[in-house]
């Protein structure tokens, strides 16, 4: 290799230079690297995502990704947490900067005392004008240029070189990276070595010009061990493998897409017969959403496990066929990935923004059986439920995820399956239960439930029907008649108080004597954990409740009545969640506060421990002013609100 022409003073700064340095941060710092998109960088960011995993440290890792094929920004931010924090910090310690045309927004986001990367192959003075962090140069462009050929080789190679100075200067584990390597192009091994060759370059250049570690490193721990690291769509794919779903109808639409590759490829190794190359699941790409979500109510009826997946706009497009699902009470499972709305909206940007559009979809009375996945962990339990729950329930049952669960890699719990598990196909008659009935009716309800019995096509002529999505009454008839028409409605809302006793039930955590709680649903549960932590270590504690499903139970009316202040954390602008929990529980609206983050970007704890602050304390001083007795109640919390928000800032 040839040597290296010394660059200019500033970009060749080592740690101890800056004029404000970071405090050791070891297993607790963030960091954030700007690149290109289509330039192959989801290699290196995964790499050293993966390789602070396998050293034991809990890390999350996010796609910031733009919709169009290549050549806009992207941004990878990884998350090392020692405490196992899985939601965005608010913060960026160490920024890595590949992007010139982002440049300017990516060195304000450093955190004072915190340090930029970039390749110093060019002079970047811009990049200079902060006293406040540590800026470190390294030829990334003149390393490759010298020792790989091919312009795509080299922009490849570039990123993976990053990857080694990173790996230097937070004191990465390089047999740890080479074993990555190894395992990830185990069919092509020569791409082992010309990868770990830049990992090598950057790793040696970092460490001959700068002081290694910096105070932002890692250090082993033994924190993964009974953890995987994989994305919501992949586990959710998995869920429905387990459950026995035979039937995949779908239209491409981000960020669902890669759900149903996933189950088409375990469904290609696990559902496919070794001798005969038989398959035994259909996988089938319709023309459109209509089309999908009514092959999938076709091949329910049929008595398949049936599941199609979509986003917002397919939810708007799929809303005549659910409703033909629930009043015909044809079991069907959706996988809503929510994405930015409305309209085409940012397709690859997450949001919470279907939670009513899907509650009530389809027009006239429906109400749909909902699911609300956390994590990756959950969207494969939530798929087995979802199907079990369909098929008892005889409805349409929609798991919403959204795009930063689904298409970003969480670390979870390994993921348990009992062998004993059987589907629960809810009330089926065969030809021996039928043999007992002296005539079957396909709506009428006969253990007080609200559920009736069905049957299978094909099974025994007496179970024969008219699955109706035009009017009709409790024996399967056709029926404009005024009473027949309300008693099948009203059957359908008994069938929806049976409901509220079998979805999951809400995560509720409380303390004796508080009455502010939190409530939220979905993604937000990382952010909302993190935050309760840092308002307790300022004093500040605060109850919490996760709805997991819809209907709405007992316990989160029991909940919503016992909280004075509730907040409600969703990432909508139009309160979805706030709006649902009116709509369908006794809580008295006045007690609902509002924490609404909606740009797109995954929600952070500091959001939400500057929200419950500020209201604490205008809460405080309203009920001062207002009612000196109703101030004792809001005093305490109001103080140390008050006191915190001092310490923040």
């Amino acid at each position: 290799m040839k040597s290296i022409p010394k660059l200019d003073s500033h970009a060749d700064m080592s740690p101890e230079q800056p004029t404000t340095r970071a405090a050791d941060r070891v297993n607790d710092f963030v960091i954030k690297i700007a690149t290109v998109n289509g330039t192959g960088s989801a290699s290196a960011n995964t790499l050293l995502m993966k390789s602070i995993f396998r050293g034991g440290i809990p890390v999350m890792g996010k796609n910031y990704f733009p919709s169009n094929i290549q050549g806009l920004p992207t941004w990878y931010e990884i998350r090392v947490s020692r405490d196992g924090y899985v939601a965005r910090s608010g913060r960026v310690d160490l920024m890595v900067a590949m992007n010139a045309e982002t440049y300017s927004r990516d060195v304000k986001e450093v955190a004072p005392g915190g340090y930029l990367l970039y390749d110093s192959t060019w002079p970047r003075p811009a990049l200079l004008k902060r006293d406040d962090i540590t800026v470190l140069g390294v030829p990334l462009a003149q390393l490759c240029n010298e020792n790989f050929n091919g312009v795509r080789t080299r922009i490849l190679m570039k990123n993976i070189c990053y990857a080694g100075a990173l790996a230097a200067l937070l004191d990465l584990d390089l047999n740890q990276i080479r074993a990555l390597l190894a395992e990830t192009y185990s069919k092509k091994p020569q791409l082992v070595d010309s990868n770990m060759l830049a990992i090598q370059l950057g790793h040696d250049y970092a460490r001959q010009h700068f002081a290694c570690p910096l105070p932002l490193r890692v250090a082993k721990m033994d924190a993964t061990a009974g953890h995987v690291m994989i994305d919501g769509n992949t586990a959710a794919a998995l869920g429905c493998i387990y459950a026995g779903a035979t039937v995949a109808a779908w239209y491409p639409i981000t960020p669902s897409t890669s759900l149903m590759d996933a189950f088409k490829g375990f469904g290609d190794r696990l559902r496919t017969d070794k001798e005969t190359g038989r398959k035994s699941f259909a996988f089938i790409q319709a023309e459109d959403e209509l089309s999908a979500i009514g092959m999938v109510i076709g091949a329910s009826w049929n008595g398949a496990r049936a599941f199609t997946a979509t986003s917002g706009p397919g939810i708007s497009l799929m809303n005549e066929f659910l409703g033909l699902g629930y009043y015909a009470e044809i079991p069907a499972v959706l996988f809503d990935i929510q994405r930015v709305g409305p309209s085409t909206g940012m397709p690859t940007r997450t949001q919470q923004c279907d939670i009513l559009s899907c509650a009530y979809a389809s027009h006239g009375d429906t109400r749909h059986v909902c699911l609300y996945p956390s994590n990756p962990e959950e969207c494969f339990y939530m798929a087995v439920q979802a199907f079990d729950l369909a098929e008892r329930l005889q409805t349409p049952v929609i798991v919403l995820s959204d795009l930063d669960i689904g298409m970003n890699d969480w670390m979870c719990r390994d993921l348990r399956w009992d062998d004993a598990y059987r589907p629960d196909r809810g009330k089926v008659l065969g030809a021996a239960e039928l043999a007992k009935l002296e005539k079957f009716y396909r709506f009428l309800d006969r253990d007080g439930d609200g559920i009736p019995s069905r049957t299978l096509p094909g099974v025994d002529s007496k179970g024969a029907y008219f699955a109706r999505g035009s009017g009709h009454n409790q024996y399967g008839t056709y029926t404009e008649d005024a009473a027949e028409y309300q008693t099948v409605v009203d059957r359908l809302l008994k069938k929806w108080d049976t409901a509220k006793k079998l979805v999951p039930r809400p995560v509720i955590e409380t303390h004796a004597g508080i009455d502010v709680a939190i409530v939220s649903v979905g993604s937000c549960e990382g952010a909302v954990h993190e935050a309760i932590d840092v308002l307790k270590g300022r004093g500040v504690v605060i109850n919490c409740m996760r709805v997991r499903a819809f209907p709405f139970g007992e316990e989160v009316e029991r909940f919503l009545a016992a909280h004075r202040i509730v907040f409600v954390v969703e990432q909508n602008r139009d309160a979805q969640l706030r709006s649902l929990l009116c709509l369908e529980t006794a809580v008295a609206k006045e007690k609902l506060r509002s924490l609404r983050h909606y740009n797109g970007m995954p929600i952070s704890s500091s959001f939400i421990v500057e929200g419950v602050l500020a209201e604490l304390r205008e809460t405080a001083g309203a009920s001062a002013s207002a009612d000196p007795d109703a101030a004792k109640t809001a005093a305490a919390q109001g103080a140390a609100a008050g006191a915190a928000a001092g310490a923040a800032r």
